[in-house]
């Protein structure tokens, strides 16, 4: 036990400036994580910021035909909300699918896309971590790397991002919210708030030391009636995915006008399948196009030795999850 001081501020800004005053300070959420990290001494905080009753709790019309998340809403009431799953069906099925019951009530929006890798090498603090302890080595990179990733990894890293939520958001298009020193604010594209390890395998995402996240910012619904999450893991529940799909198809006369795709489990941050979408746009929703996607989503995929499977597994993945998008209201 590390000794800690709890701090708890009446305003946002009194909880950026309390974090700009210590850079040992962490925010506090639901803790579902950051508890988890600070009993195995991965995390060494020396202040705990609680963030999480703070009046960013609504779940919202933004005004511009979206919806607005708070970064303090649970994820069980999120997911749960009439309205997201009514909208936003695919962000829905992809957090009910993570953890358990219990996690989902306690664990909040802006929590969930700060959350860190599950790898085993960065939870265990006697081996070698880039991500845990810069400069001491990769430990998955030649040991147990069967779960590891296939895109955007390197020597210095090969974890991946363990979020069920950000890959649907990923696929959807969202936008980040969030708070600096001084009362500003700034919002980010969901694809680039999570960052590849490149040679700082121990920065997450790409938030500003201090900065506070408000809200996700969900676009205008184009996916409500056609979308599949699609999650394969080692059991049927309470595990994190090795591969999962985020897939949502906007339909026009028999045609996809839109596709919103995204995969899990397989590298540091959700991964776009851009190359996918852009060839899907205009197609027919058939066998044959969705091989093809898959296939050219796929190409760029590099295996350490444990994970070949991934190629394969990732292929029919994408397939099987275009399909279901695909014949669900069809």
């Amino acid at each position: 036990m590390r000794p800690f001081v709890y701090t708890q501020p009446q305003n946002p800004q009194a909880a950026v400036s309390a974090a700009a005053a210590n850079k040992q300070a962490r925010y506090l959420g639901g803790g579902t994580n950051l508890i988890d990290l600070m009993k195995e001494d991965v995390e060494r905080p020396t202040e705990l910021i609680e963030v999480a009753d703070l009046s960013f709790n609504d779940i919202k019309s933004n005004g511009a035909g979206g919806y607005t998340l708070g970064a303090m809403a649970s994820n069980a009431d999120t997911a749960n909300h009439p309205d997201i799953r009514k909208n936003y069906p695919l962000l829905s099925m992809a957090m009910l699918s993570a953890a358990t019951a219990q996690i989902r009530n306690m664990a909040t929006n802006g929590g969930n896309l700060l959350q860190r890798t599950r790898c085993p090498y960065f939870f265990e603090t006697s081996m070698p971590c880039n991500k845990r302890e810069p400069g001491t080595g990769c430990g998955a990179r030649k040991g147990m790397n069967a779960q590891h990733a296939i895109f955007g990894w390197n020597d210095q890293c090969v974890a991946v991002n363990p979020s069920d939520m950000c890959v649907a958001l990923a696929a959807i298009g969202a936008t980040v919210q969030v708070q600096q020193a001084g009362g500003k604010t700034r919002t980010i594209d969901f694809a680039d708030f999570h960052r590849l390890p490149g040679d700082q395998p121990e920065k997450d995402n790409t938030l500003q030391p201090n900065e506070l996240i408000t809200a996700i910012e969900l676009p205008k619904p184009i996916f409500a009636d056609h979308y599949y999450y699609l999650k394969i893991r080692e059991r049927s529940s309470y595990a994190f995915a090795l591969i999962s799909v985020a897939a949502g198809l906007q339909m026009e006369g028999g045609s996809i006008a839109k596709a919103g795709l995204a995969m899990g489990g397989v590298a540091h941050k959700p991964w776009k399948l851009t190359e996918a979408e852009a060839f899907l746009s205009g197609k027919k929703p058939t066998q044959e196009n969705f091989e093809q996607a898959a296939e050219l989503a796929m190409r760029p995929a590099r295996t350490l030795p444990d994970n070949e499977y991934k190629i394969e597994m990732g292929k029919k993945a994408i397939i099987r999850a275009l399909t279901q998008a695909y014949e669900k209201n069809a």
